[in-house]
């Protein structure tokens, strides 16, 4: 994987340049998309960690505003982070998975940690395999894409582009939250 940086191709982003711009540092998760290996996973994992310290510090209402204003600005960030790597989607950039996973975690806590650990399964299933619609949506909008090339996208490009990187992990949160729901509607049932 290539970056540019002044038009100088890079190997792979750093510690360094990651933290150089507040933007790099939440698009990859303040470094948990560093992970050398799986950084989506490492990436739902720092936001399970992150919710369950907020829970302490937070309500649900404020919750619910950092999500909101994470997903509408994290459009821009995940737009802006990816045009500097001059790559669509970079495995990195975690930004997705977290503020998805939040939305997740919202939805369903308080609850046992055998459901959390469910969730955070399912999410990563759903968010890694991309199985039917979820595949769909991540084809329509790289497809949309196109190639990079080497001149600078508009503000509407790069926020589209960031809604793209945001949009199958949103579609993982809901497929995650209704096999959730079937599931709990199942075992109350047979109960």
């Amino acid at each position: 994987m290539t970056t540019q940086l002044n038009n100088i191709p890079i190997k792979n982003p750093t510690f360094k340049w990651v933290f150089s711009k507040p933007s790099r540092a939440i698009a990859f998760g303040l470094g948990s998309g560093l992970a050398p290996f799986a950084p989506g996973t490492a990436g739902t994992l720092w936001a399970w960690v992150a919710f369950l310290l907020g829970e302490y510090f937070l309500s649900t209402e404020q919750f619910l505003w950092i999500i909101g204003i994470g997903l509408v600005a994290g459009c821009w960030i995940c737009g802006s982070v990816s045009e500097e790597l001059g790559k669509k989607d970079f495995g990195g950039i975690v930004w997705d998975e977290i503020v998805a996973f939040w939305l997740v975690l919202i939805f369903i806590m308080p609850t046992h940690l055998w459901i959390q650990i469910l969730a955070f399964t399912l999410f990563r299933f759903f968010d890694a395999v991309k199985p039917g619609p979820i595949g769909m949506i991540d084809r329509h909008f790289k497809h949309l894409e196109g190639d990079h090339d080497a001149s600078p996208s508009s503000l509407k490009h790069i926020l589209w582009r960031g809604f793209g990187i945001i949009a199958d992990d949103l579609a993982a949160a809901f497929f995650t939250l209704v096999t959730i729901a079937l599931l709990h509607i199942a075992l109350s049932h047979f109960s």
